[in-house]
């Protein structure tokens, strides 16, 4: 199928592969980056992706696939934030902190232990242009699985995201919910690692999201107008990068942070120059 699109639109395999790639991507960022903003728990995003690095390694070690051994250390690390955050004085983002340093760091002994095959700077920024047509096939399954989990408890994740406290005194399982967006982060994490590194992973779900909040105000549309954005986002950025002979993965986050800075000025909900922000 990819072959025959290839040779229909006269585009080469890898920057095709490299577009479908950022398309998954994007829709299934932007479901998830949705919940994420929300709940302001963008820092939780970044702490999982750098805290999976152990598990990688481990995995590459005992010669198993990476998605059990980094999604089991990317779970394990938002279990141990939210319990340095519960039972002590320290704030969430300084658990976050210390927790994203330290699997970060132990991931880096573990490789140069292992003395691997393992290349630190293809996890960090990935090789869009490198993602083989049957890992295309995957990132759509798991596309996939996490619409349809995200579809399943959309209304319990609504009502967690806007108000914990209600919630939890509703007899809602917040904790449930809090760490089944966890083990899908850590999923797809994992997941478009080896497609797009740490660096762009955290911008797809982070960034379209964000500025998708700038113009919207339920949830069902941010979550539309992010996936659709990051999709965006991700072609314009593959385009421009092939075109132009620039890195992939950093024209796609240069794209989408140029998207956010338009929509930071023009949105109805930050709109500089109706307030007059711009002149003060």
């Amino acid at each position: 199928m990819i072959e025959f699109l290839s040779n229909s639109l006269n585009i080469p395999t890898y920057a095709l592969n490299a577009g479908l790639s950022s398309i998954i991507l994007g829709i299934v960022a932007g479901v998830l980056g949705s919940f994420i903003v929300l709940r302001k728990m963008s820092l939780m995003g970044d702490a999982l992706s750098h805290a999976v690095l152990p598990g990688v390694a481990i995995s590459y070690i005992l010669g198993i696939n990476i998605l059990f051994g980094a999604s089991l250390f990317g779970l394990l690390a938002a279990i141990l934030i939210q319990f340095i955050t519960n039972r002590s004085t320290i704030k969430s983002d300084t658990s976050i902190g210390i927790i994203l340093s330290s699997f970060f760091a132990l991931g880096i002994v573990l490789i140069t232990f292992a003395r691997s095959g393992l290349d630190l700077t293809h996890i960090l920024f990935g090789n869009i242009l490198a993602v083989p047509s049957s890992e295309i096939t995957q990132s759509f399954i798991i596309m996939l699985i996490v619409i349809g989990i995200v579809t399943l408890f959309y209304k319990e994740l609504l009502i967690s995201s806007f108000d914990p406290i209600v919630s939890k005194g509703s007899g809602l399982n917040t904790t449930f919910y809090h760490y089944l967006l966890m083990t899908l982060l850590s999923f797809v994490t994992v997941s478009f690692l080896s497609q797009v590194g740490i660096v762009l992973v955290i911008a797809m779900l982070v960034i379209p999201a964000a500025t998708a909040y700038l113009w919207t105000k339920k949830l069902f549309h941010m979550i539309v107008f992010a996936s659709l954005y990051g999709a965006l986002s991700g072609v314009i950025g593959v385009w421009i990068s092939f075109n132009f002979n620039l890195p992939t993965s950093a024209t796609i986050v240069l794209v989408g942070v140029t998207g956010f800075a338009i929509s930071f000025i023009l949105s109805p909900k930050n709109n500089f120059f109706t307030k007059g922000r711009l002149l003060n």
